[in-house]
């Protein structure tokens, strides 16, 4: 897919999309080295856009892993069909918010990796919370989630633009939560790292 096909994807369906522009190659590398990826046996994907960090896990992944991937937009659901023939990946058009039943329905009881590019920003505040409260039961001791955050941070609450901080909310659901900013991405971005509590 092309950066302009994405853009008007992205402009005619900024909800969803919640981006301008596919991630950048630095951002995927951020989003994938807190961890190591060779004795994931599952691996989670929420909002895989065009794949441009599902290719980088791919790269990485064990050959017997299993990568599911959430993708609700249609036109980009028919790019990942098109462009990705990989055996591990288990493509669904689905919103994340079904990851449970998703997961269930294959018989997957617990993730080792999630990877998501959601934009919580523009989710109401107990839409996220039921997100994060859908997947915890899937976590284990060991489990890594990494989350991105454009740098602005801007939400709409209640008719009003202000800035979301992740923090807070990841905070109550992962025992640590660190994060650094990725400057060469457009636009530039905070990549949080949150490990799961010990069980």
């Amino acid at each position: 897919m092309s950066l302009k096909t994405f853009v008007a994807e992205a402009l005619n369906n900024f909800q969803t999309v919640a981006a301008i522009s596919p991630s950048s190659r630095f951002l995927a590398t951020a989003m994938l080295e807190p961890r190591t990826l060779a004795r994931t046996r599952v691996a989670l994907e929420l909002g895989a856009g065009t794949g441009a960090i599902t290719r980088a896990l791919l790269a990485q992944l064990p050959p017997r892993a299993k990568l599911l991937v959430f993708e609700i937009n249609p036109r980009f659901f028919e790019c990942l069909q098109q462009s990705i023939s990989d055996p591990r990946v288990i493509l669904i058009n689905s919103s994340a918010e079904n990851l449970d039943a998703e997961l269930r329905r294959r018989g997957i009881q617990k993730v080792d990796a999630v990877i998501s590019s959601l934009g919580l920003a523009f989710m109401p505040e107990d839409d996220r919370q039921a997100l994060f409260q859908r997947l915890s039961p899937f976590l284990h001791h060991k489990s890594v989630f990494t989350q991105f955050q454009y740098i602005h941070g801007m939400q709409f609450v209640g008719g009003r633009l202000c800035r979301l901080n992740l923090r807070p909310l990841l905070s109550r659901y992962f025992g640590s939560v660190q994060s650094k900013i990725v400057w060469r991405n457009l636009p530039p971005a905070f990549v949080f790292t949150c490990h799961a509590r010990s069980q």
